[in-house]
């Protein structure tokens, strides 16, 4: 059985247009509507970038749409 510590697999950082990230081994190309986040290395590596850099979790999409909400509320009264 194999752990993590014995995963020998190098990995990129990818980011969707969601800007919601995740890992890919390196050596794939990368899964439809994913692009490089520029962090390739070891799992661990990788997924601390990810922890760094990715501090909304919330789809970009949401993000927009909540904040244009208070204008919209503003302009109403």
């Amino acid at each position: 059985m194999s752990t993590d510590s014995e995963d020998k697999t190098i990995y990129k950082a990818v980011v969707n247009h969601e800007e919601q990230y995740s890992i890919w081994p390196a050596h794939k190309p990368n899964p439809a509507g994913w692009r490089d986040a520029g962090k390739t290395g070891s799992k661990d590596v990788c997924l601390a970038f990810i922890k760094e850099v990715w501090t909304d979790m919330r789809p970009l999409s949401l993000r927009l749409k909540m904040d244009q909400m208070p204008k919209a509320a503003a302009q109403a009264n």
